[in-house]
């Protein structure tokens, strides 16, 4: 078996390689993640190969499959990559120093809006580091897009994925004052008279409020207007005069106070929505995951109209 490999390439490059074509899925995604060309990479997975005397990937023209030697080498190069990591933050003194980049999918909403202040305040306090921050509100593919965390309002249904509860945000029912006159609402049961705006990814076709006093829950059938994925469309519906609609407490604040909108059944709402911090699973995470963590932990729940957990 060959002892060498070709001057100037190292093993650990060679690893990071091999583990970024198994997890982007094809050798031009993962030349396009490591800022490199697909013969670049198609080398480097031919270096490797002779290197261990075996081959790892089998090819065809729409196809890319581990061999049994590449799943055993894939396992193993992610334990190797993980501790030399470790080594290299305990070594350079960066081990509870943030560097690098920080790749971050965040909601539009909570993105553009809410977080932007928290945000600058962790970056200029760790100077040598540098955060993408990607507006997005599907769940993320973590290894194919190389995203270490993403900011996901809802429930986290993947169990392969380190989900923490950070907040619950308020939602409550919207609606113009023009249009409460024309429909005037006294129970949820007359819910369904309204004209609705519906936020697709929660709720569409009904409602399910919750009532604060007693906890009791009562749900109406409704017939939207407009469906939308978008909780900012939502709320200029709703200022429009279109409908009703279930909105994030915190985006309407200053809509309620000038009078703008108006709470539809006060003391009704939709149960609130957790938002986690989401990332995979790993032996070892840098400083510049943790620290992002510890800042969010403590900065959501005090975000406007949020909600610690489980209060």
């Amino acid at each position: 078996m060959p002892t060498t490999i070709t001057s100037g390439i190292d093993r650990i490059d060679l690893m990071q390689t091999f583990v970024r074509i198994v997890e982007s899925g094809s050798l031009s995604a993962a030349a396009v993640q490591l800022n490199t060309s697909q013969p670049t990479v198609s080398r480097r997975l031919q270096s490797l190969e002779r290197l261990l005397g075996t081959k790892l990937i089998l090819r065809t023209t729409h196809a890319m499959k581990l061999t049994d030697d590449g799943e055993r080498c894939y396992e193993q190069a992610k334990l190797v990559l993980e501790r030399w990591t470790a080594l290299e933050d305990q070594l350079s003194g960066a081990g509870d120093e943030p560097v690098g980049i920080l790749r971050v999918r965040a909601p539009h909403a909570f993105g553009q809006d809410q977080l932007i202040v928290p945000l600058t305040r962790y970056l200029q306090r760790y100077p040598n580091l540098s955060v993408d921050w990607m507006l997005n509100d599907r769940t993320p593919d973590f290894i194919a897009e190389d995203i270490d965390c993403a900011i996901q309002v809802g429930n986290v249904p993947d169990p392969s994925m380190v989900a923490i509860l950070l907040a619950e945000v308020p939602r409550i029912v919207v609606a113009t004052p023009e249009l409460l006159q024309q429909y005037p609402v006294r129970q949820v049961s007359e819910l369904k008279e309204l004209p609705w705006i519906s936020l697709s990814t929660f709720y569409r076709n009904d409602v399910t409020l919750r009532h604060d006093n007693d906890g009791r829950m009562e749900s109406c059938p409704i017939m939207p207007r407009l469906a939308t994925d978008s909780l900012y469309a939502v709320r200029k519906a709703a200022l429009s005069g279109l409908g009703a609609g279930i909105v994030s407490a915190w985006v309407v604040k200053e809509d309620l106070e000038a009078g703008r909108l108006q709470r539809v059944l006060p003391g009704w709402n939709a149960l609130p929505l957790p938002v986690y911090l989401v990332y995979p699973y790993s032996s070892y995470y840098p400083a510049r995951l943790r620290k992002f963590l510890e800042m969010m932990r403590s900065v959501m729940p005090e975000l406007a109209e949020m909600q610690k957990p489980g209060s």
